[in-house]
């Protein structure tokens, strides 16, 4: 191909960029960024620092399987909006991804579409953050459930992009049978996708690739805090928690089904802890002796793992 031809082939290539951005509020405003990797345009929710004299630093905090659509988010079940009142840093929260992991599919799901979460979130979106939102380009993120694991994933996919993460109830596995039904159970049960569409076949290398256990070498140096509980009912197991709202039948669930699957995510969490000590890699690990895989928990992770973020990234 002549050079001329092959300039214009290049110019012609689809650019990651910002659409337009809604305003919520004064400090709260949704973000609409273009994915080139994923064609289409991803909404995002920024919460801007309470004193914008200087840059500061961004927290990418993620949702869980549902992906920030529904109620099922941080901004409907959590006090996201008074916690982050006083704090100087960005948190920007993709309102997308239901399902898919946050992470690079390595083919397009019928179901799904085409997902490179990875792709978006570690080299497209960061640079955009920045120049919208004058960040110092220092960033921290963390997640719950399905995200607990993919902000591990991620990290180790791109560790000089973050200085901490913050991992609450997510099981830091993906290669081994428990970590793999977990990620069946979201992605197939409740996504119904085709899993093989994420990341190959059961048995393939993808698994591994993207497993924050088989990898956790990658994970020095970043602060690290991990949390889980056992899945007995504790202080959140009742009928005024804002995720039972009241309902005996959404109580029933959380204290029986949430604490089946939290007890599952504290057996990976407890590996990943001999993992790392194993590595002489320094985490800080929450182990609660009561909690279910429920909201309040996740609120109570997000304030107690904050002062370690917060020194990180020097918010």
């Amino acid at each position: 191909m002549p050079p001329a031809l092959l300039a214009n082939e290049v110019a012609a290539q689809p650019v990651s960029s910002l659409s337009h951005i809604e305003v919520e509020g004064d400090r709260t405003v949704v973000a609409h960024v273009y994915s080139a990797a994923m064609d289409r345009v991803v909404p995002l929710r920024v919460r801007t620092p309470a004193d914008v004299s200087v840059p500061r630093p961004t927290l990418y905090l993620l949702n869980g399987a549902g992906g920030g659509e529904g109620q099922a988010t941080w901004d409907a079940r959590t006090d996201i909006d008074e916690f982050f009142a006083d704090k100087n840093v960005n948190v920007v929260t993709p309102l997308d991804g239901s399902f898919t992991y946050y992470t690079d599919w390595i083919r397009d799901d019928p179901v799904l579409g085409r997902n490179k979460w990875t792709t978006f979130l570690t080299e497209e979106l960061p640079p955009i953050v920045d120049a919208a939102f004058g960040t110092s380009g220092v960033n921290a993120i963390a997640g719950l459930s399905m995200s607990g694991t993919s902000v591990l994933s991620l990290a180790i996919a791109e560790p000089e992009l973050y200085e901490a993460v913050g991992a609450y109830s997510g099981c830091a596995e993906t290669s081994t049978e428990l970590g793999q039904l977990y990620v069946r159970t979201v992605v197939e049960s409740r996504g119904d996708a085709d899993v093989e569409n994420m990341w190959g076949p059961l048995d393939g290398p993808g698994w591994a690739t993207n497993d924050p256990y088989v990898n956790a070498e990658k994970l020095r140096g970043i602060d690290l805090y991990v949390s889980s509980a056992t899945g007995l009912p504790g202080p959140h197991e009742n009928l005024g928690a804002q995720s039972v709202e009241g309902d005996p039948g959404l109580l029933v669930n959380q204290i029986v089904m949430g604490g089946i699957i939290e007890a599952a995510v504290n057996d990976c969490t407890h590996r990943l802890a001999a993992r790392l000590d194993s590595l002489d890699i320094p985490a800080t690990f929450e182990f609660r002796s009561h909690g279910t895989h429920s909201w309040g928990y996740w609120q109570d992770d997000l304030h107690a793992s904050w002062p370690m973020i917060a020194n990180a990234v020097g918010a």
